[in-house]
């Protein structure tokens, strides 16, 4: 199966281990010198309307992607960390 990396915003990342739903891929970390992948980020969730901004992002690091769906990315919980890049925590 063929993807482009705009084709990624609407699919929708959820936990391979528990179904939880993390919401639709809406950046991605590129390494342009190794032409890869680093991490994918879903946006983090809007506060009372947006009012009160947002969550953190959700950081999924390419490692702890498991499978990709038409519709859906399979990842492994254990490895995504919340954060900002540029500054990121462990979760």
């Amino acid at each position: 199966m063929e993807s482009r990396l705009t084709e990624l915003r609407f699919k929708e990342v959820i936990d391979g281990t528990n179904g939880s739903r993390y919401g639709y891929v809406g950046d991605a970390e590129v390494d342009w010198e190794l032409g890869k992948i680093k991490a994918l980020i879903v946006p983090g969730r809007l506060r009372l309307f947006g009012l009160l901004g947002r969550e953190e992002d959700l950081v999924i690091p390419f490692e702890a992607v498991r499978k990709f769906g038409e519709d859906i990315i399979l990842v492994d919980a254990g490895k995504t960390r919340l954060g900002r890049l540029g500054r990121r925590r462990e979760k």
